[in-house]
C-alpha cells in the first residue's frame, strides 16, 4: 500500500537550516503532485510547498525565498524540503502529502520541527 515516511525533523536554532525527506513507496508517483504541509499547535494544517505532476512548484507566502521543495528524480519516490533561515513560527509538525490523478490522496505520519530562539 502507499506509504509516505518523513524524516529529518528536529530541534534547530532560529536562523538555522533543516532538510526534510519523504520516502514514498507502494505505487508509481511519477504523475503525482507531492507536497509538504505543516500544523502548529492550535492551528489548522497549511500548505508549505507543493510540486505538481509537471514539476512546477508553489509555496506559502510565509516561506518563499527560505524553503525549497525538490524531488530526487522524476519518479518522485523521494521528496525533499530544504528549510533555511528558520524562524520560531516555523515550528510545527510537517507532513508529506501526495495526490493521484484519481483524486485519492495520502499523508505521512509527520515529523516535528522545533525552532528555538
Amino acid at each position: 500500500q502507499v506509504q509516505l515516511a518523513e524524516s529529518g525533523g528536529g530541534l534547530v536554532q532560529a536562523g538555522g537550516s533543516l532538510r526534510l525527506s519523504c520516502a514514498a513507496s507502494g505505487s508509481n508517483f511519477r504523475s503525482n503532485a507531492m507536497g509538504w504541509y505543516r500544523q502548529a499547535p492550535g492551528k489548522q494544517r497549511e500548505l508549505v510547498a507543493r510540486i505538481s505532476s509537471g514539476g512546477s512548484t508553489n509555496y506559502a507566502d510565509s516561506v518563499k525565498g527560505r524553503f525549497s521543495i525538490s524531488t530526487r528524480d522524476n519518479a518522485k519516490n523521494t521528496v525533499y524540503l530544504q528549510m533555511n533561515s528558520l524562524k520560531q513560527e516555523d515550528t510545527a509538525v510537517y507532513y508529506c502529502w501526495t495526490i493521484f490523478s484519481t483524486g485519492l490522496d495520502y499523508w505521512g505520519q509527520g515529523t516535528q520541527v522545533t525552532v528555538s530562539s
